[in-house]
Formats: C-alpha cells, sequence, structure tokens
C-alpha cells in the first residue's frame, strides 16, 4: 500500500492576493474550489466540469499553483482540497466572500431602460 505524497505548494505568506483573485476569475476554477468547499476532497476525474481532461488539469494545476487547493498523489490518484484554514488566515473574509457572491444579473436585451439615451 503506497502512502500520500503532498505535491509542492506555495507559502501563502508568499502568495499575493492578486494571484488568488486571478485565479478565482475564472467560472471553471471558481466551479471547482465551490465543488471542493462542499465535498471537502475530490479526485480531478470526480469533479463534473464542462471541460475536457486535460483543461480540468490545467485548472487543478493553477489552483495548487496559486495557493487555494493542496494536492495529493494517492496511488494514480490526485485528490484536492481547498486550503480553507490557511486562506482564512492569509486573506481573512475573501474566500467567504467570493464563494457566497451572487452571480450577476444578465442584462435583458428587450429592457427599454438599456437603450435609453443611447445613440445621444
Amino acid at each position: 500500500m503506497s502512502e500520500a505524497v503532498r505535491l509542492p505548494q506555495p507559502d501563502l505568506a508568499r502568495v499575493d492576493i492578486g494571484t488568488v483573485l486571478h485565479a478565482l476569475a475564472d467560472p471553471v476554477r471558481l466551479r471547482i474550489v465551490r465543488m471542493l468547499t462542499e465535498v471537502g476532497e475530490a479526485a480531478c476525474g470526480a469533479l463534473d466540469l464542462p471541460v475536457k481532461p486535460s483543461t480540468v488539469t490545467h485548472h487543478m494545476r493553477t489552483l495548487r499553483e496559486s495557493g487555494l487547493v493542496e494536492m495529493e498523489l494517492r496511488g494514480n490518484t490526485r485528490v484536492s482540497k481547498v486550503r480553507r484554514e490557511e486562506l482564512d488566515q492569509r486573506f481573512p473574509g475573501l474566500l467567504a466572500a467570493v464563494l457566497d457572491a451572487r452571480p450577476a444579473i444578465a442584462d435583458d436585451p428587450a429592457d427599454p431602460a438599456d437603450t435609453e439615451g443611447a445613440g445621444q
């Protein structure tokens, strides 16, 4: 039986908030962080995402390198989880605010208020 090996990740004291926000700005990565927050931990292949496995791998690497996610190699499986406690210490309230944020309201092209003053 093999032991879990933790993949390299940055020291959060050396991670800038811009790096974290950039990683969370991508809708797929934000969805991954939300999913991992809900389930605790998961293998990449267990996440139901609308992208190819190679793209999931890219997003997971970005999340790990930005300090948001820690990853362990368990046999042939990479299991990920959000570094919630560490992130809350480094950036108090940030992750909660991002995860709890409501989606933006889509503009209604039929709304006359949107075209008011257009062309003036």
